[in-house]
C-alpha cells in the first residue's frame, strides 16, 4: 500500500510528521508513504524506511495551473492507494479537490481550528489540553482504517552525550525569550558545561558568534552545519534548551530532552514536541491570559509580554 502525503510548511510541523510516521511505518509493515515537501527537509526523513521523500519548490506550481501540474506529476510517478493531507491549507485544499475528481479519497487533519480558537481568547478562563498535533496526524492514517499507536516516547540516537545546546529564538517576538535573559542564562550556565548555540540567519548567526567571543566554553554552530550534521549534534547533547520552535522538534527526532520555553503559546494547543514531557516546560502558569496565540504571531494584549519577561532565568537553572 502506498500513501501520498504533503505538508508544506512550517519547518516544525514538518519536523512533528517524522516520529508519527516511524511508529506507524512499524506497526504497518507493508505500507509506505511519498513524503511530498520542501526539498530543504530532506534530511528529516532519511532514516526512516519506506518513505519516499519528494521535496518540490513551490514556486514552479503558482496558482491553479501550477497545482494541478503537481497533482498530474505525483499521480503518474507514485500511483498512490491512500491520500493524505497533513496541512489543510488553500494550497492542499485545492489539490485536494483535483483528486476528488479524478476519484480519489483524500483524508485530510483536523486541525481543531475552533478549539484553538477558544482556547486562545484571552477571556476564556477555562483552558484544557487539546489533542497533540502527532494525534492529530495519526489520525489521518487511522482514518483510512490502519492502526497506529503512538508511544510519546523519545528514542534516543546516541549513547554519548555531553553539553548543552541552546536555541534562543524563535519566528515570533511571543515564543522568544529576552534576548539578555539569554545571555545572562548562558553566563551562568557555561560556567559549568559546554555550550552549543543554534540558530540560522544572518542576524541570529551574527548575535551567537559575539555570543561566543564573550562567553568562554561556548561554541556557535548557527550557519556552520547542514540539518543532517545538526540532528546528529543534537543528538549527542545531554539536553537542549529551546524556545516553543522547530529546534524542541530537532531534538526529539533524535531523542534528546528538551527544556523548552513557552510565553504567549502553551503546550494545551497540542505543539510540545513528539516524547517531550511536560515536566520540561518552562512557562508562566498564573496568566490568566495564556495562551493568546497558537503561533505566537499576535501582539501582547497587555503590553507588557509579562509571559516572557515574568520568566526567571533561575526557573530555567532549576529545569536543568
Amino acid at each position: 500500500m502506498r500513501i501520498l502525503a504533503y505538508r508544506f510548511s512550517a519547518f516544525g510541523d514538518v519536523a512533528m510528521t517524522m516520529p508519527v510516521f516511524r511508529e506507524f511505518l512499524e506497526q504497518n509493515p507493508n505500507v509506505e508513504i511519498v513524503m511530498v515537501t520542501r526539498s530543504n527537509f530532506e534530511a528529516l526523513f532519511t532514516d526512516l524506511e519506506r518513505v519516499i521523500f519528494k521535496g518540490i519548490d513551490l514556486d514552479d506550481y503558482k496558482g491553479f495551473l501550477g497545482l494541478r501540474k503537481l497533482a498530474k506529476e505525483l499521480l503518474d510517478e507514485f500511483r498512490p492507494n491512500y491520500i493524505a493531507d497533513l496541512h489543510d491549507v488553500i494550497r492542499t485544499k485545492i489539490l485536494d479537490k483535483i483528486y476528488v475528481r479524478k476519484g480519489h479519497k483524500v483524508f485530510k487533519i483536523n486541525k481543531g481550528k475552533e478549539e484553538k480558537e477558544e482556547l486562545t481568547d484571552v477571556w476564556n478562563l477555562d483552558k484544557i489540553q487539546l489533542k497533540k498535533t502527532v494525534e492529530r496526524y495519526a489520525d489521518v492514517f487511522r482514518e483510512m482504517g490502519f492502526r497506529v499507536e503512538l508511544s510519546h516516547q523519545l528514542r534516543p540516537q546516541s549513547n554519548e552525550k555531553s553539553g548543552i545546546g541552546f536555541a534562543p529564538f524563535a519566528q515570533h517576538k511571543g515564543k522568544m525569550l529576552p534576548l539578555e535573559k539569554s545571555f545572562e542564562l548562558v553566563k551562568i550556565l557555561a560556567q559549568k558545561y559546554p555550550i552549543y548555540f543554534f540558530g540560522g540567519g544572518k542576524n541570529e548567526t551574527e548575535t551567537l558568534e559575539k555570543w561566543e567571543r564573550q562567553i568562554p566554553n561556548t561554541k556557535s554552530l548557527a550557519g556552520k552545519l547542514n540539518l543532517s550534521e545538526e540532528l546528529k549534534k543534537i543528538a549527542q547533547l545531554e539536553v537542549m534548551i529551546s524556545m516553543d520552535s522547530a529546534n524542541m522538534h530537532l531534538a526529539s527526532i533524535v531523542g534528546t530532552r528538551c527544556i523548552s520555553i513557552w510565553g504567549s503559546t502553551h503546550p494545551y494547543a497540542g505543539f510540545l514536541g513528539f516524547g517531550q514531557s511536560e515536566d520540561d516546560v518552562v512557562q508562566i502558569n498564573d496568566l490568566t491570559c495564556r495562551p493568546c496565540s497558537v503561533f505566537g504571531d499576535k501582539e501582547c494584549y497587555r503590553g507588557d509580554w509579562a509571559c516572557l519577561e515574568e520568566i526567571s532565568v533561575q526557573q530555567i537553572i532549576d529545569k536543568i
